[in-house]
């Protein structure tokens, strides 16, 4: 099987990828590029569900927002950080799937977890690039990879204003939020959501007014309805000005 694809989105947990950056990924895929998804951990602390609900709810929200693979490494949730094991995993999984383009969870954020994924992501592209830092996978070693398009993408802290752009993720919003609502055991949808779990930010239903009044904002920045923000860790360079007409 080939594995090889144009996009890799890492999440700390199931969701993460779908609140951070859904609309990019479905606009993505309508587009016909290529995205594989790798959630670090099954969100075995999560309050509300469990790690097979999670697991289950993810792959429901593979097909809603056209991801061709997603895989999961299961990390201990609560705890992610660059250990041995975090990082040869998270090297094999670029290595395999050798992307043009990586999305990641920011430096600083509210949950610790996020941060973490930041460090090993970060770390493990480094250590792609080396020779001597050998991973197997299906039985060979595998080769190096190495690129420097990591972006960010945008969770509960606000970027630092000169430091970022968005994508206008207008005709992709309706399957961000379909992608978002696969997760009934962690948000609120009307008649499928249990009221016996405990209540967290994500199951109030006004979290989703509040992704709308993001999603709004950032569109008004850039001339649109819907938008999502990013930030690049590497400068970029445009091959002419006219790329951004």
């Amino acid at each position: 099987m080939e594995f090889e694809v144009d996009v890799l989105a890492f999440g700390a947990h199931p969701d993460d990828v779908e609140i951070g950056c859904g609309g990019t990924i479905a606009q993505l895929t309508r587009e016909g590029i290529s995205v594989a998804v790798v959630d670090m951990t099954a969100g075995e602390l999560g309050t509300r569900g469990t790690p097979s609900s999670r697991l289950e709810e993810a792959e429901v929200a593979r097909e809603v927002l056209g991801v061709r693979f997603r895989e999961n490494l299961h990390l201990p949730d609560g705890n992610l950080s660059p250990t041995e094991e975090a990082i040869y995993k998270t090297v094999v999984v670029i290595r395999k799937y050798r992307p043009k383009i990586v999305l990641m969870s920011p430096a600083f954020e509210r949950h610790p977890d996020h941060e973490g994924l930041h460090s090993i992501v970060r770390k493990a592209m480094f250590l792609s690039g080396l020779n001597k830092f050998e991973t197997i996978f299906n039985g060979k070693k595998q080769e190096t990879w190495r690129i420097r398009k990591m972006f960010c993408y945008m969770q509960s802290y606000q970027f630092p204003v000169p430091s970022y752009f968005f994508v206008d993720i207008t005709d992709a919003y309706d399957l961000k939020l379909k992608a978002i609502k696969c997760y009934t055991s962690q948000v609120f949808v009307e008649g499928k959501s249990s009221p016996d779990e405990p209540a967290t930010r994500l199951s109030r239903p006004e979290f989703f007014e509040e992704l709308e009044a993001r999603a709004r904002y950032f569109g008004t920045l850039v001339g649109c309805k819907y938008a999502e923000a990013f930030y690049s860790i590497e400068p970029i360079g445009l091959s002419s000005l006219s790329v951004l007409m």
